[in-house]
């Protein structure tokens, strides 16, 4: 990796009231924290920057009254994505320090996502759409306890196609909330698509005033205007609720990441939404921000970074708009999916595919491109997603739903529900399942989808551990499944090449540790990794562990059951999810009551870092596995 040096807070104080020098500084920073991290949103952050700090430094009154204090201004970004600029801008004013900074997206440091356990964060946000609802409540709070100040949230503009913040947008109106500013960040980009192609919001300004809302608009780069639209905003009667449409630029402040330059680049897809960058481009930016930094503050001077004590890998964050990975081998089980898709469409005319602004990640992308009339880009909904394809599965197509695990299980799961309980079929594609990758946070990281689907009647649930297995399982879930089908997908590979011997069989896992001992089931590229390792850890101590990828969270060939996993006294599970609801509790069901399942899961809040810490975090490291186990098998004997 590349030296890096930090802008230390002491020289904030020298930038004075120079409001847009001290964006750009932050945006150094928060370009140094990705850079470090090996990933996070450069461009959103970038964007909502000057916005954010001409709140922290010259509109809110957090620096008169002090955090603590009941009456102080609330701001919080509902997008949540943007918070590395924010983080920056929390250092700059002397609440994080920098060796918290520097530990972004790791394991005791800042998580991905914002969390209200890291000092001036006021709201956990990601998960896109709550946070106009979850400001309201704040301002109701502060009305009726007799708090002064204002409840500031910025959304992205992308966000407003989820119908949560239009429901926020009425009854703010009507329940007289004036203590509520929204700022929409209006970069004009998602993901990495413009919003007028993914889903066009049209006249942003005219929507908000026919809902009753004051509405001001303005540069978001241009602090002047901003001083200007905001003290029009002050003067507003106190029980009308604001608003601000701040047009922006995605990228603000390296030109080559710039909207719309960058989407030139990226031929038609922006490349800055997620991931950090490589070492010349890092460069290149970063080299930018600090010619531009000292042409106002020529002494400028900057800390060198200590350096990490291990390799940040980025093979398992997401790198949407990017679509540069190289490495497209059967160890990906989400390159495997977009393939195969394309290879299944060719003979299923029927076949129809959905996507909630994740056509990259999801890899879809190819799909979209080769079959334009057979792919439907519904935006950041999935509740619509959802429903949506229930329609066209009642008309008789196969729909192909496609999002992140923890968004389309959990928000959409009253319209999973409906759509199964039609006896229709639909194939939901859950893309970043499972504890890994853990730097986006908790918010991102689905640990009870398979408990939340477990339960629908007619939902069959699937994870593959390798390529291979992907391809098998889709085609099986299209051409052969009678009812809907779940298909969690971890996003990277496997630390090591899985071998699956034989073909996919309905219900039977494969055994890849064939040795003289209890079986440890395992799904999924990572945890399966993790168990063989735990096996052969076992193994250099003289203890037999059978190891079984089990591609089949929810059905089970009882006759395989019987004879590989119920002939046994102990069975161990490694679940990829909480321990409560996952493939344990389906083979609870299933085997003699003398069987004992023991589940190994994601235990509390799932931890945010690399993916080592995490796994070390909650003990399902193959090491850590290998003593737990030994653990319960002592405790076994002296039964």
């Amino acid at each position: 990796m590349t030296e890096l040096v930090l802008i230390p807070r002491e020289e904030f104080d020298r930038a004075g009231v120079d409001l847009a020098l001290i964006a750009d500084m932050c945006r150094a920073n928060a370009l140094v924290a990705v850079k470090r991290a090996g990933s996070g949103h450069i461009g959103s952050s970038f964007s909502a920057l000057d916005i954010v700090v001409h709140l922290l430094w010259r509109e809110l009154n957090v620096a008169e009254v002090g955090w603590d204090d009941p009456d102080r201004d609330v701001f919080f970004s509902s997008k949540g994505h943007d918070v590395p600029g924010l983080y920056a801008a929390l250092h700059a004013l002397g609440v994080i320090p920098s060796e918290r900074l520097l530990r972004l997206r790791r394991l005791g440091g800042l998580d991905g996502h914002p969390d209200v356990g890291v000092p001036g964060i006021e709201a956990n946000s990601g998960s896109l759409g709550m946070g106009l609802s979850k400001g309201r409540g704040m301002a109701w709070a502060k009305r009726f306890l007799g708090r002064g100040g204002r409840v500031v949230v910025m959304t992205g503009d992308g966000e407003l196609q989820e119908g949560q913040n239009w429901e926020a947008f009425a009854a703010a109106v009507h329940q007289r909330i004036g203590n509520l500013w929204a700022i929409v960040d209006r970069n004009e980009l998602q993901s990495d698509k413009p919003t007028e192609e993914i889903l066009a919001l049209g006249d942003l300004e005219a929507k908000l005033r026919a809902f009753g809302w004051h509405v001001e608009t303005c540069d978001g780069h241009d602090h002047a205007a901003l001083a200007s639209a905001f003290a029009d905003m002050g003067s507003v009667p106190d029980d009308v609720p604001k608003a601000l449409v701040a047009r922006t630029i995605k990228g603000r402040g390296v030109s080559f990441m710039e909207h719309p330059a960058a989407l030139r680049d990226g031929d038609g897809t922006y490349r800055w939404h997620a991931g950090a960058p490589d070492d010349e481009t890092f460069a290149r930016a970063h080299a930018e921000l600090v010619a531009r930094i000292r042409e106002r503050l020529p002494d400028l001077r900057l800390e060198p970074v200590p350096p990490l004590a291990e390799t940040v890998s980025l093979a398992a964050e997401p790198e949407s708009g990017a679509g540069l990975r190289t490495r497209v081998t059967d160890e990906y089980v989400a390159a495997a999916y977009g393939e195969e898709l394309l290879e299944v469409a060719e003979r299923r005319p029927d076949l129809v595919v959905l996507d909630a602004d994740l056509a990259s990640d999801c890899r879809v992308r190819a799909f979209e491109l080769a079959q334009p009339s057979r792919f439907v880009e519904v935006g950041i909904a999935e509740q619509d997603l959802v429903s949506m394809a229930a329609g066209l599965a009642r008309q008789g197509l196969l729909p192909v739903v496609n999002s992140f695990a923890s968004f389309l299980a959990s928000r959409a799961n009253e319209q999973i529900y409906n759509q199964a309980s039609e006896r229709t079929k639909v194939v939901y594609a859950l893309h970043y399942a499972g504890l890994i990758p853990a730097g986006p946070g908790k918010s991102h990281q689905s640990v009870r989808d398979i408990s939340l689907l477990g339960a629908l009647p007619d939902v069959a649930i699937v994870q593959p551990a390798n390529g291979d297995e992907t391809r098998a399982l889709l085609r099986w879930a299209i051409d052969e499944a009678e009812e809907t089908v779940a298909i969690r997908l971890a996003i990277g590979p496997s630390p090591r090449r899985i071998e699956l011997p034989g073909p996919l069989r309905f219900g039977r896992g494969t055994v890849l540790a064939d040795n003289d001992g209890p079986p440890l089931v395992a799904y999924g590229p990572v945890m399966v990794h993790e168990a063989l390792v735990a096996a052969e850890t076992l193994a250099a101590r003289g203890t037999g562990l059978r190891v079984v990828a089990m591609p089949w969270l929810n059905r089970f060939d009882p006759d395989w059951v019987a004879d590989e996993i119920e002939a046994h006294e102990d069975v161990f599970v490694l679940e990829d999810h909480s321990p409560v609801g996952g493939l344990a509790d389906a083979l609870r069901r299933t085997l003699d009551p003398s069987v004992r399942v023991t589940a190994f899961g994601v235990e509390g809040w799932p931890a945010c870092g690399t993916p080592p810490e995490a796994l070390q975090a909650h003990g399902l490291d193959g090491r850590s596995l290998a003593v737990r186990i030994d653990q319960a098998l002592a405790v076994a004997a002296r039964r």
